[in-house]
């Protein structure tokens, strides 16, 4: 089987200014749009085309083609509540007129038993392998950040493998709005969908990697339950990873089972504690984490930029040794104080902590686990992960890796070479003249926009060019 596949001319990578300067890139405001699109599309078969070599020794390369230009249709069609309905996907993937025939390949390529879910999970996990050593390799930190969600769907029943999933909809409806009548109160409100564990890795700068995706339910035939699953992905990042990455973890993964796990395997981590769990201070007394800090001066006080209020906040650290009652063992407790009226960060690691520096790094990585919360926010409003209509599961695993293989490609024009490309096609496909819209740093939901735009405007050739063959 040969890998070769001929590089667009139109696309070096190594043409691009070092300085990010688009005016003196390649692509200058005259450049085709046809050319540009093309390149473009290149990129997504480069990115994808590990892949395709793994799966054309499993499926027939018709099929092949159909995974491929699967991708590019999704990131075209953007629609909340249809956007991955095989029927509306297939007018993306051949053409209008030929929805039905579009339809049928994709449905065959879901059906086919001859690949698994498992080949997309591999080839994420191996992007975010070498991800991981390309970080190492430049002196960074390597953050792995853990988080948990659902998909809701609340208007099916039968669908297989569907569970019962808090949701979180009809908590935000609930909300008081200021102005107007209380909601009525009530527990919580739940409905069929599915759970969802997600684990990126991520730098102190630069754009996240997917590392894996999964989905499971609690009822029916392959019914789990959360910690089976966060258990075998941490074995799996203690296999790949080592010592050599940073975890990140919310409050809900707070608890003894879940920190007895950790130590057992020897994992960095850092954990935003609740302020009412119990913690043993150096003084030998159990207390609760806000007790523990309560009356200690901060060490170091700075100016954060606050991304939910556009502005600089001043924010205090301290940090002190502690232990778990239950879990012996030395950590750290630093604490961040983010102003009057904000409840403050108790993040307990497993990292030492002897000067400010290093209280002030174990803040701004905690910071960084903003990007999975993003992750999923974009999962559901820009690619539609809530909407497909499959009746089995299998089917609907490999549909919602799909899409995630298509959140990876647009994390991956995100990176810092790729600046000109970005401003071209803003600039070109989805102009703004707001002055928030300008200074956002990374445009994810433009430059999806701005490709859709320009790919159906430039749409492929009929037959396009597939560099696999047997052998």
């Amino acid at each position: 089987m040969s890998q070769s596949a001929a590089v667009c001319p139109a696309w070096q990578e190594t043409e691009a200014p070092a300085s990010g300067d688009s005016h003196d890139a390649p692509l200058a405001p005259g450049t085709p749009a046809g050319t540009v699109s093309e390149a473009t599309r290149e990129r997504l078969y480069q990115f994808v085309l590990p892949l395709l070599i793994q799966l054309d020794r499993h499926i027939d390369v018709r099929l092949v083609r159909t995974l491929w230009q699967a991708i590019e249709a999704m990131i075209q069609f953007r629609h909340r509540a249809h956007g991955l309905l095989l029927s509306e996907l297939g007018a993306f993937l051949l053409s209008p007129d030929k929805a039905p025939a579009g339809t049928k390949r994709l449905s065959n390529l879901l059906r086919c038993p001859k690949w698994s879910a498992e080949l997309i999970e591999r080839f994420l996990w191996q992007q975010a392998r070498e991800r991981h050593q390309a970080l190492v390799e430049a002196g960074q930190t390597a953050l792995l950040l853990w988080d948990a969600s659902v998909l809701e769907k609340p208007e099916s029943q039968r669908a297989e493998g569907l569970c019962a999933v808090r949701s979180a909809k009809a908590a935000r409806l609930k909300r008081i709005k200021p102005g107007f009548y209380t909601p009525p109160p009530g527990p919580a409100v739940f409905v069929p969908g599915l759970h969802w564990i997600a684990l990126l890795l991520i730098g102190l700068s630069g754009p996240p990697t997917v590392a894996a995706m999964r989905w499971f339910s609690t009822r029916g035939k392959g019914t789990t339950d959360a910690r089976a699953v966060q258990y075998a992905l941490l074995q799996q990042c203690a296999r790949s990873f080592g010592g050599a990455a940073l975890h990140l973890f919310d409050r809900g993964y707070a608890g003894t089972p879940w920190l007895a796990a950790l130590q057992q395997g020897r994992l960095r981590f850092v954990l935003r504690w609740p302020k009412h769990y119990k913690l043993l201070s150096q003084e030998g007394t159990v207390k609760a984490a806000w007790q523990i800090a309560r009356g200690q001066r901060s060490w170091d006080t700075r100016l954060l930029w606050d991304a939910k209020k556009r502005c600089l906040a001043p924010v205090g650290v301290l940090a002190m040794g502690v232990q778990h009652p239950e879990e012996p063992g030395p950590l750290s407790l630093v604490v961040a104080r983010r102003g009057r009226g904000q409840e403050p960060w108790y993040l307990l690691t497993s990292e030492p902590i002897t000067n400010v520096e290093e209280a002030w790094q174990i803040v701004l990585s905690y910071a960084r686990r903003y990007q999975i919360e993003m992750a999923f926010r974009f999962g559901k409003s820009e690619l539609a992960m809530e909407s497909p209509r499959l009746w089995t599961w299998e089917r609907r695993v490999k549909l919602l890796l799909l899409v995630t293989l298509a959140y990876a490609f647009l994390l991956s024009l995100l990176d810092e070479p790729l600046l000109w490309l970005r401003e071209w096609l803003l600039r070109n496909y989805c102009h703004r003249t707001g002055k928030r819209s300008r200074e956002v740093a990374a445009p994810l939901y433009r430059l999806r926009a701005a490709l859709s735009r320009l790919w159906q405007d430039h749409p492929q050739p009929a037959a396009p060019r597939l560099a696999l063959s047997s052998g």
